[in-house]
């Protein structure tokens, strides 16, 4: 047994699941009993579908990979020993099965041309395959706690800058970030996942740290507080309603006017990406010019622990309104510093919204 292994063996704190329970289950699934098997593992599917989103930035690719961890999981339950933990060998699966995934670049989608002449964007992203996270997806996750050592917290390690960053990292530097600092598993444990060791593990880690540090910083994104308090989720509620109005009137004076000097304007899969007022507004102008009257509709939701908004454009000669993607807000002192505007309508059904709205009541 190699070191790495050993310390595999562990058992991750916070670990919460009864442990004799576990074992039936597990013998029972070993026995070809699939219900044990779904006993086995549903606690953990959650979990392991907002991890897979962490590593590849893509709700619907998350779900791809999570269903291709259990069918591996399930054939391979004859070589799992038993001496690390149910959680810590399904993240094993995952972890992998979603480094497969980004080395595949199977992410990437076409970039949409734009309908207008747009105004010459700040930058062009990198990451346009980026996708918003429903918030009802993060409800029953954490079967189990992270660790002491995780540095981020649950917020912090879901948010959209935290995500896009991720992203831009080589693969394996970002598991291992993802694998210890959000998920708290400890270096030996993460060794083994990858196969590799604790030393290469280290290395990987203080590069991964130094990199997301110098690009959230280069763009802009703040590091939330631990926990948001009741005030500070009243006053993103409050702004976001605010932005909501505005948006829909085509005020753009008052939609800047909420935004702090630094904020940022994306628009995945599209890569054009603006920074500051005023070129959020030239960008707006633009759109508002080229849709000649006709009104965008915003239904609230939320999105990565974030106020959003189902977005829908009038349709031209009818009442109702047709889906045109989703936005999304990121804040920072009560002010908006990043507007993300997802083009991709596909994204709704899994925030429970319609492809078409009805006409008003």
């Amino acid at each position: 047994m190699t070191p790495a292994r050993a310390q595999t063996d562990r058992q991750p704190a916070g670990e919460c699941q009864d442990e004799s329970v576990s074992e039936q289950a597990m013998t029972r699934a070993r026995a070809g009993d699939g219900q044990a098997f779904r006993e086995l593992t549903e606690p953990y599917r959650r979990d392991l579908q907002v991890h897979c989103y962490r590593m590849l930035g893509s709700v619907q690719d998350a779900e791809d990979v999570v269903q291709e961890t259990l069918l591996a999981a399930w054939r391979g339950l004859a070589g799992f020993q038993g001496r690390a933990s149910p959680r810590a060998w399904l993240y094993r699966i995952a972890t992998n099965r979603c480094l497969n995934a980004r080395r595949e670049a199977r992410r990437r989608p076409a970039a949409p041309v734009p309908p207008f002449g747009p105004p010459e964007p700040t930058r062009y992203g990198e990451v346009t395959w980026l996708q918003p996270c429903p918030d009802a997806l993060l409800e029953g996750t954490a079967s189990s706690e992270p660790g002491p050592e995780a540095r981020y917290q649950s917020r912090e390690a879901i948010e959209l800058g935290f995500i896009a960053c991720l992203q831009q990292l080589p693969p394996r530097q970002a598991a291992v970030l993802v694998l210890r600092d959000v998920l708290g598993f400890h270096g030996g444990e993460v060794a083994g996942m990858l196969g590799t060791t604790e030393v290469a593990v280290k290395a990987s880690l203080q590069r991964a740290r130094t990199t997301m540090n110098q690009r959230r910083r280069s763009a802009g994104r703040p590091r939330p507080g631990p926990r948001a308090s009741a005030g500070e989720l009243a006053r993103e509620r409050a702004v976001a309603r605010r932005f909501a109005d505005a948006f829909q009137a085509d005020d753009i004076g008052a939609v800047v006017g909420l935004l702090t000097d630094d904020a940022w304007l994306a628009m995945p899969p599209a890569p054009h990406e603006y920074q500051g007022p005023a070129a959020i507004a030239s960008f707006l102008g633009a759109s508002a010019r080229w849709r000649a009257g006709h009104r965008f509709r915003l239904v609230p939701t939320r999105a990565n622990a974030r106020p959003a908004f189902g977005c829908y454009l009038d349709d031209p000669g009818t009442a109702s309104a047709h889906a045109t993607g989703l936005i999304a807000l990121t804040f920072d002192d009560g002010q908006i510093c990043a507007i993300t505007r997802f083009l991709d309508d596909t994204i709704l059904p899994a925030f429970g919204l319609p492809a078409l709205l009805p006409g008003p009541a």
